[in-house]
């Protein structure tokens, strides 16, 4: 993973302050408790500048994860948009990877968040391709993860809060560790769920079929109301069964923006739908 590449202004509660200068007191309760949530969004670069993909989208699901937390963002939708435009337009870069975080800051210590208030930043910076861009051209080589993906009643897997992502953060290092690229997480009944960073999906008869969100895989903001679902196993990652009808169709793969292909020999690279559709431009 590359190193972090500083960018002129990092927008936090209303303002856009200096990179070094957006900072957090070490006693801030998300810190503590892993009580936020957040999106990861792409920026591309087009003929008409930098163009945020599906910025309305991304910035309800964040809306979304909070209200499943019980979190009340102090800003509305459409002010959190502007202000991703606004951050986007600072770093004068032709194209970014943007976070959002919304999350429960000082002044509050313990378990029960209700006393706490809730900060809000946004930042930018310069990212490739999230595997790798060898693995768009050759594939990555994944594997079945030994840690199960966060179920229903434990943790929200269908909120993107930080705390979930200790259950991806896991499973990434061991595949590393392993001498893989990527792990695919299932659900504690054996079906495959997600990876641990990117929705997992197969082509099978011109459409794109993924895992439903029952088996716990995070709504993605490329996605159809139809779908089956996927079993998994050691050495058997593409494996098809139908699970539910309430599954999903991707339109594309990928949290962050790139589509990958399993590993083995190199295979044509996937369509890219990145933008312009859905793009946000900031004139």
């Amino acid at each position: 993973m590359p190193t972090l590449i500083p960018t002129p202004k990092i927008w936090m509660n209303g303002t856009l302050v200096d990179w070094d200068k957006a900072q957090v007191h070490v006693l801030t309760h998300t810190l503590h408790y892993g009580t936020g949530v957040f999106e990861g969004i792409r920026a591309y670069e087009t003929s008409d500048g930098p163009a945020v993909f599906r910025l309305t989208e991304h910035i309800e699901r964040l809306f979304r994860s909070a209200k499943i937390l019980g979190m009340e963002i102090p800003y509305t939708v459409d002010e959190i948009i502007q202000a991703t435009k606004d951050t986007v337009r600072s770093t004068g870069l032709p194209g970014c990877y943007v976070r959002p975080i919304a999350y429960y800051g000082y002044g509050e210590m313990g378990l029960n968040t209700l006393p706490c208030s809730v900060d809000v930043a946004i930042a930018c910076w310069p990212w490739g391709a999230y595997l790798g861009d060898e693995a768009l051209t050759k594939g990555v080589r994944m594997k079945i993860s030994s840690w199960k993906r966060l179920d229903h009643n434990m943790l929200p897997p269908a909120a993107k809060t930080v705390a979930n992502y200790a259950n991806s953060s896991l499973a990434k290092v061991e595949a590393l560790r392993a001498g893989y690229d990527e792990a695919i997480l299932l659900n504690n009944e054996g079906l495959v769920s997600e990876c641990t960073g990117e929705n997992l999906f197969v082509v099978r008869g011109g459409k794109v079929i993924t895992p439903p969100l029952a088996a716990g895989a995070l709504e993605e903001r490329h996605q159809d109301p139809r779908g089956h679902g996927l079993r998994g196993g050691e050495g058997q990652h593409r494996a098809l069964r139908p699970v539910h009808r309430r599954g999903d169709l991707l339109r594309r793969h990928g949290r962050r923006g790139q589509c990958h292909q399993l590993g083995g020999r190199p295979r044509r690279a996937l369509p890219r739908t990145d933008h312009p559709e859905g793009g946000r431009h900031l004139r």
